[in-house]
């Protein structure tokens, strides 16, 4: 149950089982950036369940800092290039404008708000610019910041599922060679905020998936997930994703399930979180996202109730409209993972055979081989069982398939964002495995970053290409 517990001078929410033991929400991040490494053992249940020790936390923060630090800076390099809206920017910049307006009234009835996606992310943007200025670096710098989270959060899921940083950071370069990731971490929209958020909720959810208590985590990962679903909708997928999982465990664990040749990679185990109930799952995936997914509307809507609900049922009839007019560069959700339709986001001609170009389209030397990965993710789910394989394909599909229940026709590839990164993990999922040489996943990187490379003059605009490089890079008649 929840209590609260004073010690000494200061006060925290801790999680104590119906023996009195305890935990703080304090150790939950020395677990999140800790990995998996020292998992509790199952043990007889007249035991007392220890806290294992926390090793090489230190090594693993200063890891976390330094992926971040070196994304960020990468994603700066020529961030103003070109000083004018490119793509949705249009829509985005103008509303972060309006926020920061001395009078905004009737915001549920003002089109330049964007009121078809929730605030949060523009308020970031908002923020920006009032602090660097209504120009380029305003608008964009916060993707910058959220883009490298995102990277972070990718080694922090590899902690979790290989238990070693080799893999984790390798896993985290292969995401960062992502092409789509880049593109969309140096853009004012929504995209990566979301993205940002979702990937640590995942991080805190897979870090607390094998451990006899996972409440602070849980609470964690269900915090992060309202945060995500803030600036964009799609942020609910990873958050259902969780959900379905928990509850398909508790109707196995109801039905007394046993598998006869039980293993303990197996991702479902009888005595698997045996103090976590009903009403800790309801709080974690339920009340807690909804309180920081509506934290966000109060700056606008302040707390009336009227408002946040018509608030939410305006975007609600604006996502799932079918009455929708078609796009140059949209396409369904069945051509994502193949790349068949990118989406250009400038092409500008700077002289007579040079020209500035952002195409979101992806490393097609990551996304291709990601898809041979993933099968083999879910052959080792299916047959081996294996709880990391089921994480791995869970957000995967999850993330991608979400959009075939939807009824709005109009998508796009940078959709496909949240399931192409997580993809970065099943690559090294298949690359690791016994008997292939250990420099085998290195040799992959690099060459992820040789593709990245071929396809930066088509995603930086400050870089810049010939027409005859760019029409080479263009391979099928759909990407032009």
């Amino acid at each position: 149950m929840w209590r609260n517990y004073h010690k000494r001078r200061w006060t925290c929410v801790m999680l104590s089982d119906s023996c009195g033991r305890m935990r703080s929400m304090k150790s939950a991040v020395f677990v999140f950036l800790r990995g998996e490494a020292d998992l509790p053992r199952k043990i007889a249940p007249q035991q007392p369940f220890e806290l294992p020790a926390v090793p090489k936390v230190s090594q693993s923060a200063v890891i976390a800092v330094a992926i971040f630090l070196v994304a960020h800076l990468a994603l700066l390099i020529g961030l103003t290039a070109p000083e004018k809206f490119v793509f949705d920017e249009v829509h985005y910049v103008p509303a972060a404008r309006q926020m920061l307006a001395p009078t905004m009234s009737q915001p549920m009835l003002n089109p330049m708000l964007n009121p078809m996606h929730p605030p949060l992310a523009k308020e970031m943007i908002a923020a920006s610019i009032a602090a660097f200025g209504d120009n380029a670096l305003g608008w964009r710098y916060p993707s910058t910041l959220f883009g490298a989270l995102a990277i972070v959060a990718i080694y922090l899921c590899g902690l979790a599922l290989f238990s070693a940083q080799g893999p984790a950071i390798a896993a985290a370069a292969i995401a960062g060679f992502n092409q789509m990731v880049y593109v969309q971490a140096r853009i004012a929209m929504l995209d990566i905020y979301a993205l940002g958020f979702g990937l640590l909720a995942i991080a805190a959810f897979m870090h607390g998936f094998r451990r006899e208590r996972p409440h602070a985590l849980f609470a964690f990962a269900g915090a992060l997930f309202g945060l995500a679903a803030a600036c964009k909708w799609s942020g609910l997928f990873p958050l259902g994703i969780c959900i379905v999982m928990i509850a398909v465990i508790r109707l196995l664990q109801g039905w007394h399930t046993l598998f006869a040749d039980a293993k303990p990679s197996d991702w479902y185990r009888p005595d698997l979180w045996p103090d976590l109930r009903v009403q800790h799952v309801a709080l974690c995936f339920a009340v807690l996202p909804a309180l920081t997914y509506l934290a966000a509307f109060v700056p606008l809507y302040g707390a009336s109730l009227p408002d946040l609900i018509e608030a939410q049922r305006r975007i609600f009839a604006d996502n799932t409209t079918t009455a929708i007019a078609g796009h140059t560069y949209m396409s369904a959700w069945p051509s994502w993972p193949l790349l068949a339709r990118p989406v250009w986001f400038l092409f500008d001609k700077t002289s007579e055979n040079n020209v500035s170009a952002i195409v979101c389209l992806g490393n097609p030397l990551v996304a291709w081989p990601a898809l041979l990965a993933l099968a083999v993710v879910l052959r080792d789910f299916i047959v081996a069982r294996r709880w990391d394989a089921l994480l791995i394909a869970a957000f995967y599909f999850g993330s991608w398939l979400a959009w075939a229940l939807l009824p709005r026709t109009l998508g796009f590839l940078y959709y496909y964002l949240p399931a192409a990164t997580v993809a970065s993990l099943a690559l090294v999922y298949v690359l690791r495995r016994d008997g292939l040489p250990r420099w085998l996943l290195w040799a992959y990187v690099g060459v992820a970053a040789i593709g990245f490379a071929v396809m930066l003059p088509i995603s930086a605009a400050f870089i810049g290409t010939s027409m005859q490089t760019f029409n080479r890079l263009m391979l099928f008649q759909s990407w032009i």
